[in-house]
């Protein structure tokens, strides 16, 4: 067995900062550069994307595919229907994936990868418009296209100016001014990102008070005629801290608190328990609809300095309860 030949250590060119600091501001410089070249292509290229009816194909290969995965992922996490063809694996059986109605968006610095220009060939063919992100506009795949967005850079990042850096910086901004762009003229509003994004920290921010509350036999309410001691023994059996004071048909009239409770037994020593649930509960309490989120209602508990928030529907009848501990277990900050 040959051992293993030694690797010569070469002297540093640059302090290691000094070197990151250089590698920052290049990629920072490459991304700042496409501002000024924006135009009508781009105004266009939204245009296209806007009237897709079917999918946001994006392609490319080698780095350029790399950069196409986070970009189609960027799409369909903003809203826009999209997927990932990898041009070899689509000359190969994967073709299908791409139908008449779709978009392609094509990477490529170059504009020459033989496998990607296949591709466009079979697009064409099937009326599919291209939106071409690269570096030569009269490149092959630049001539094909349908559009094509500048992200042609100064140097790359590397200090042998080889390694795709400060060029996949610049497609992957491009990809991702694309993506929000086209997400603000479809209206995306947060209730639309949460239902894309139901796990993970983010998903959990922004989690409806209506998955959290206690609803149904879990709710604790009474009706306002309720003496005390049926109030407490509510308030006991699940556990919350209040009773919710209600009509017989569900309408909120008030709320009575572990608070309440002693407030009233500090000003009347005496037949507290012959009270009624009307005499005791403070009106007008805080509600909440039950499809605000719940980064919201733990910001209002704080502000409050509450820690229960009553759910309501658009009549004012009492959906259900949350709680803070509930909010808390969420690590939503």
């Amino acid at each position: 067995m040959k051992a293993r030949a030694s690797i010569k250590a070469v002297p540093r060119k640059q302090p290691v900062l000094d070197a990151a600091r250089r590698v920052l501001r290049i990629e920072a410089e490459a991304i700042a550069g496409l501002i000024d070249r924006l135009d009508g292509s781009f105004e266009k290229a939204i245009g296209l994307l806007f009237e897709c009816k079917g999918r946001v194909v994006v392609t490319g290969l080698g780095k350029s595919g790399i950069i196409g995965r986070k970009v189609a992922a960027t799409f369909s996490s903003t809203g826009t229907p999209s997927l990932f063809l990898h041009a070899g694996e689509a000359l190969h059986g994967d073709l299908g994936m791409l139908a008449a109605g779709d978009v392609l968006v094509a990477v490529s610095a170059s504009g020459e990868t033989d496998e990607l220009i296949e591709l466009v060939e079979a697009a064409k063919r099937l009326g599919v418009p291209l939106i071409a992100l690269t570096a030569r506009a009269n490149s092959t795949l630049g001539q094909a296209s349908d559009v094509v967005l500048d992200i042609g850079v100064k140097e790359e990042a590397c200090s042998l100016n080889l390694a795709p850096t400060a060029s996949t910086a610049a497609a992957l901004a491009m990809g991702d001014a694309l993506a929000v762009v086209l997400s603000e003229r479809h209206n995306f509003q947060p209730d639309d990102f949460a239902a894309l994004h139901p796990g993970g920290r983010l998903g959990k921010k922004l989690r409806r008070v209506e998955s959290l509350m206690h609803a149904g036999e879990d709710t604790p309410r009474v009706l306002p005629t309720a003496k005390m001691p049926d109030v407490i023994y509510e308030m006991s059996r699940k556990g919350l801290g209040l009773a919710a004071v209600t009509e017989a048909n569900g309408r909120l009239l008030g709320i009575i608190t572990d608070g309440d409770l002693r407030r009233v037994m500090q000003k009347r020593k005496e037949n507290v328990l012959g009270l009624r649930a009307a005499d005791c509960m403070t009106k007008n309490p805080v509600t909440l609809p039950r499809t605000e989120l719940a980064a919201s209602a733990l910001r209002l508990m704080e502000e409050k300095k509450i820690t229960s928030v009553l759910v309501v529907d658009a009549a004012g009848r009492l959906e259900g309860v949350v709680h803070v501990h509930d909010l808390w277990n969420l690590q939503l900050f």
